[in-house]
């Protein structure tokens, strides 16, 4: 099995970003975490600050892997581009959230990804990618 996490805009800070919201952890420390646990499937990760570049990797993938754990951060509210990107391809998406995203502000309540995706996993931490990740098993 192979599986991609993706990781939109300002993940890349995590450990450092709100950690009252997002914790103390690294996404790459947890990263690690995570291979360890899940040791018999090719897990990769990739994170990008660009919507164009998360396009470009859902393409690159999207016909070959088994899934794609993403967390689109911030263009989950706002890219219908990257909602057509997950339409065009055969590889099951499901949206992660790291915090429970109706309990923050109302922009935060619609997501444009959702409905293209296979599921949503929202509001326990980190453990969210674990959850996404268990849904292709």
């Amino acid at each position: 099995m192979k599986l991609l996490i993706l990781n939109g805009p300002n993940l890349n800070l995590l450990g450092k970003r709100e950690p009252e919201i997002y914790g103390s952890e690294t996404f790459e420390d947890y990263f690690e975490t995570l291979q360890k646990k899940y040791n018999n499937i090719s897990l990769e990760y990739f994170q990008s600050n660009s919507e164009g570049k998360i396009i470009d990797k859902l393409h690159q993938i999207g016909f070959t892997y088994d899934g794609v754990v993403l967390n689109a951060g911030a263009y989950t509210h706002t890219s219908v581009a990257i909602a057509d990107a997950i339409s065009g391809i055969t590889t099951p998406v499901v949206e992660v959230h790291i915090s429970n995203v109706h309990k923050r502000e109302s922009f935060r309540h619609h997501s444009y990804l959702s409905p293209v995706c296979k599921g949503v996993i929202l509001g326990f931490g980190l453990k969210s990618y674990n959850l996404g990740i268990e849904s292709f098993l």
